[in-house]
């Protein structure tokens, strides 16, 4: 079909052409009327991902940050928050909303999850592509519902966010305190052994004690290696000659007195050469001589003596030195024991410690975010009641109805033309008959157009052209 058969078509059947282009505008335009209003209220949601927490100093990770936006746009459509709107606006409480929800279910399942499931299909969330910021659209029946919902959502949305955060804290802080009770007991438990066993053991100070004892150990040490000394010079001197000992041949007492014999032998042997031997100045000679050997020889014995007397002594010095060495070797040896087992019980008390402080500090940090009332969301705007309804949009609907009507008028036209085809010009004969056209009679107009194409002939009015 050319175009030229097309506009003859729609000339033929403009009646129909036009009458359902109308029909349809007229029935757009009457269903737009019948619709319901729908009004459209937004509200934005800033999210900082940026920003430290507070207690924890942890900031959220750029890498992370698209799938923790597409996190917060899930939890704003997510159930919980469309609770806590519910809560917040009372719908449970609505008379006309508790009706509709036994006409459209019969009484099945909850009024709850069925406004749930009601808000969620009004609700639109979209997170905007370059920032941290997030839309809330909410679609309802009147200005104000729209802009109270959408609120209400973004409210849920801050209330759900703190709830998050807030309450595995809380729970965390439950049990860290249950853990804390438990470090502390532990902790005093190995206090109460530490200081039970420094009662029993008598320890004071571990350290000083067992430095005193050492050096104690030490000088008694050094004590009897004097002794053993002396014992063992003493012995020496014991088995010399008398006349080989250091304190006979120094002995100023002993010198003289051999000094002493010297003379009087000499004076002996000088009497012995003019007296006889009955003579008494001999005799006063030889007596003196005599005595003084005899004083030589105390004297000698006195010493030698006084040798095997610091002998004896020395001998019982350092037995009681020996037998003073190794009980105080034993006394440090148990120092030494008691000091590595009060050693151990203070790693006990010092890992108990260390424990207790640090679940402790975990406690505090969690029971410091289950009382935070801060997050990092923070609402940009109040969505306030729009003054137009966002839909039905008459202009858009008409032109819409427009468009298809005229569409469905020109093909239920050409569906008639091709169900009861007629000859309405030149060109639907050659196409029907498949012969040329020698001539067509006008019936109107003077005007003769001759037809296209060889062999046709083009006669107007009886006139041959």
């Amino acid at each position: 079909m050319t175009l030229h058969q097309f506009l003859l078509v729609l000339r033929a059947r403009y009646k129909i052409a036009i009458f359902i282009p109308l029909a349809v505008i007229l029935a757009a335009l009457a269903v737009t009327v019948m619709m319901p209003k729908t009004y459209t209220a937004q509200t934005s949601v800033l999210i900082d991902v940026r920003s430290p927490d507070p207690v924890a100093g942890a900031a959220i990770s750029g890498i992370v940050a698209p799938t923790y936006m597409a996190t917060q746009v899930d939890v704003i459509k997510g159930e919980q928050v469309s609770r806590r709107v519910i809560k917040a606006l009372k719908l449970d409480q609505d008379p006309a909303l508790k009706q509709d929800w036994l006409e459209a279910t019969e009484g099945r399942g909850t009024l709850e999850s069925w406004t749930v499931d009601g808000l969620q299909k009004k609700l639109e969330v979209r997170p905007s592509r370059e920032s941290n910021v997030i839309s809330i659209t909410f679609k309802g029946k009147s200005p104000e519902a729209a802009a109270d919902t959408a609120n209400a959502f973004a409210q849920a949305y801050l209330d759900t966010n703190l709830s998050l955060k807030t309450e595995p804290a809380r729970l965390y802080a439950e049990w860290f305190e249950e853990q804390t009770k438990t470090s502390r007991q532990k902790l005093e438990d190995a206090q109460s052994r530490l200081s039970n066993f420094q009662q029993k053991a008598g320890i004071v100070s571990s350290d000083e004690r067992t430095d005193y004892e050492t050096a104690r150990l030490a000088e008694i040490s050094s004590q009897l290696t004097a002794v053993q000394g002396q014992t063992t010079d003493a012995q020496s001197k014991r088995g010399a000659g008398g006349g080989t000992v250091a304190e006979i041949m120094q002995s100023p007492l002993i010198n003289s007195l051999k000094t002493d014999i010297g003379r009087m032998e000499a004076k002996l042997a000088e009497l012995s050469v003019n007296l006889g031997v009955n003579h008494p100045d001999r005799q006063r000679a030889e007596t003196d001589l005599a005595a003084a050997r005899g004083r030589l020889s105390a004297e000698s014995g006195r010493i030698t003596q006084s040798i095997e007397t610091a002998y004896r002594v020395g001998k019982d010095r350092e037995r009681e030195l020996q037998g003073s060495v190794a009980a105080q070797r034993s006394r440090v040896l148990g120092l030494n024991k008691q000091r590595d087992e009060l050693n151990v019980y203070r790693r006990d008390v010092e890992a108990a410690q260390r424990a207790y402080e640090g679940v402790s500090q975990s406690a505090s940090q969690t029971r410091l975010q289950s009382l935070t009332n801060q997050t990092n969301v923070v609402r940009l705007n109040t969505a306030t009641a729009p003054l137009l309804p966002s839909s039905p949009k008459p202009l858009i609907n008409l032109l819409i109805a427009a468009f298809g009507g005229t569409l469905l008028g020109v093909a239920f036209a050409l569906m008639l033309e091709l169900g009861n085809r007629r000859v309405r010009s030149a060109e639907d004969l050659v196409q029907i008959l498949d012969l040329p056209v020698l001539a067509s009679i006008s019936s109107g107009s003077s005007h003769r157009e001759p037809l296209p194409g060889p062999r046709r002939l083009a006669i107007g009015h009886g006139s041959a052209a």
